[in-house]
């Protein structure tokens, strides 16, 4: 004796629920979602290129070389040890975008 699996749509509906979280929408969208998903699917590459965006720029704004100024700031070794973990934090994370783009096999 065999059973049959079936999950009745239980994938279907996992993916638009992570797809409404992900964009931070409430559950009321669900449908909506399901029925039209192309302006969610836009909305959601609007974001990540916003997100592509604020990566290189932070990464820019964290290595480029700044006119020198008199001014002196005193910062304790944990802050500054922190600003260099988030640095390569951001740097690994835009080497990674890097490398994904030039992948043609990543997808």
């Amino acid at each position: 004796m065999s059973v049959i699996k079936h999950d009745f749509g239980s994938e279907d509906r996992k993916a638009v629920r992570r797809l409404r979280t992900a964009l931070e929408l409430g559950a009321l969208h669900e449908a909506n979602i399901r029925n039209n998903p192309l302006p969610y699917l836009e909305r959601a590459s609007e974001r990540i290129f916003q997100l592509e965006e604020i990566l290189f720029e932070a990464v820019e704004a964290a290595t480029s070389a700044s006119p020198v100024s008199s001014e002196t700031i005193s910062v304790s070794k944990a802050e500054y040890d922190r600003f260099l973990a988030c640095l390569a934090i951001i740097e690994n994370g835009l080497a990674r975008l890097v490398s994904d783009a030039e992948d043609p096999t990543s997808a």
